[in-house]
């Protein structure tokens, strides 16, 4: 295929990260607003209190999307956890600053975890290649839904990669059959991907998690404009 059409892994490379660039903007502008229109936890909280009752005192987790970093960054450094967070956004990252400052937190884009680009276009050689298995647990609330499906996938392997054999993942989603959709969220668009639970499961599978546990629960966000979700937590364990 010729240099230059949508193919060519650089253009596509370029493609993706614009589009990515886009979609931090966004979150930048909607900033707090984020936790008013989600204010329920509930599911989310449930897992945090399953990585403090299994993981030690000062066992490191890798908050994946840690966005303002409410509930979960704040939740496991007040358990003893030592959290790592990445997020695309800088107004998120300011927010999780001011709200968990003992927290190490970087701008990175996920899908460069476990690259070299982790210290090549972001500066965080310790989330690169070098940092496999160096972590307990991960978490994901939420935010692998803003990436295509085949990007997931990657994602999700290169999470495994940073987990110790045994490591632990817990991830929160939408249940949804989508890809890569437009769909309008606080004034904003942003393209959203989803799985029904059993190809979730199935798609874990392959990127080398068990899972332990999986629940669903109805939820109706704090806003007329966005209509109620089937929200997803996983409690999964990296199976090699």
């Amino acid at each position: 295929m010729a240099t230059g059409q949508i193919s060519d892994p650089a253009h596509a490379g370029h493609r993706r990260r614009s589009e990515r660039a886009l979609q931090a903007v966004a979150f930048d502008a909607i900033g707090p607003r984020y936790d008013e229109v989600f204010p329920d936890r509930t599911g989310q909280t449930a897992c945090g209190d399953w990585l403090l009752n299994e993981l030690a005192l000062g066992a490191r987790v890798l908050d994946v999307g840690c966005g303002t970093g409410e509930p979960t960054a704040r939740q496991l450094a007040d358990g003893g956890l030592r959290v790592t967070g990445i997020d695309l956004s800088d107004g998120m990252l300011a927010a999780a600053r001011r709200a968990v400052p003992e927290a190490e937190l970087h701008r990175m884009d996920m899908y460069d975890l476990a690259t070299p680009r982790a210290a090549t276009a972001w500066g965080v050689p310790q989330l690169g290649p070098d940092a496999a298995g160096s972590f307990a647990a991960a978490t994901a609330f939420f935010s692998l839904v803003l990436l295509p499906r085949a990007e997931i996938a990657a994602v999700l392997g290169r999470v495994r990669t940073l987990l110790r054999p045994g490591g632990l993942l817990a991830l929160g989603t939408v249940e949804a059959d989508l890809d890569d959709a437009p769909l309008p969220f606080l004034g904003r668009e942003l393209r959203i991907s989803g799985y029904l639970r059993e190809e979730l499961v199935q798609t874990l599978a392959a990127a080398g998690f068990e899972v332990e546990a999986c629940t669903g629960h109805p939820y109706a966000p704090a806003s007329t404009a966005l209509p109620p979700e089937e929200q997803l937590f996983l409690r999964c364990r990296r199976t090699t």
